[in-house]
């Protein structure tokens, strides 16, 4: 497998005023592949948030370097960051953040929007997505209309819809009912294996963690154990 992404010696301080450092992270490595489900584990203050937002760009590490198809992304100005996220990386939170007053429809079409897909193809795209996830008869619904595990299936319909190479998931189903998370997390491991997506996600659901490659343990900033599943294709 080829390394998609790579983090060597990651740390992040935080300055919390009167000369006190929080640290974060300290030292962290890993490697992220091609095609595989990456799972970053660990209780709330672990610190797999904060590496979570520094492998997808939207913060930038104290020290170590994080490379992303040989880019360096620490080096990247916060233009090119805003680009990489749009058009190569995809985000999908606990909160799902969407758009209240737009459909599940506009809401994936206006990620392509921002991604700068032709106007011409963007409607087909985010109807193909929301079918992929299961969506194509609620599309013309708002969010408020849509389950919690409807609106999560949007997000990660918006995330993939500009085809991107590495999708990240903060907690996705910690809001959600243990039968429509696992269903949710079926669909990740589906993305994978059916699409070739590569995801890297923080969870605490024991499930996942059974779902996923690859599963990176963190405590107090550190990885602490690494474990490999055989995750039949």
């Amino acid at each position: 497998m080829d390394i998609l992404l790579k983090a060597e010696h990651i740390s992040r301080e935080f300055d919390v005023g009167n000369g006190n450092i929080v640290r974060a992270l300290t030292d962290v490595s890993l490697d992220v592949n091609e095609g595989e489900l990456v799972c970053l584990r660990g209780r709330s203050g672990s610190g797999k948030t904060t590496l979570i937002n520094i492998l997808g760009a939207l913060d930038r590490q104290s020290g170590g370097n994080v490379t992303f198809c040989g880019r360096d992304i620490g080096a990247l100005s916060d233009g090119e960051r805003d680009k990489l996220r749009r058009k190569e990386l995809g985000f999908v939170f606990q909160s799902v953040a969407l758009i209240s007053t737009m459909t599940a429809l506009e809401n994936v079409e206006l990620s392509l929007r921002l991604a700068g897909h032709p106007i011409s193809g963007r409607i087909k795209r985010a109807k193909e997505c929301l079918t992929r996830v299961g969506l194509g008869k609620r599309m013309d619904h708002r969010p408020g209309e849509l389950s919690g595990g409807e609106q999560q299936r949007v997000a990660i319909a918006r995330a993939v819809a500009a085809k991107p190479k590495l999708i990240f998931a903060d907690e996705p189903t910690a809001a959600l009912d243990s039968n429509t998370g696992t269903a949710v997390l079926a669909l990740f491991r589906e993305l994978v294996r059916d699409d070739g997506i590569t995801v890297v996600m923080t969870t605490h659901d024991e499930a996942m963690m059974q779902l996923a490659d690859i599963v990176y343990e963190l405590s107090d900033g550190k990885i602490v154990n690494v474990i490999r599943n055989d995750i039949p294709l």
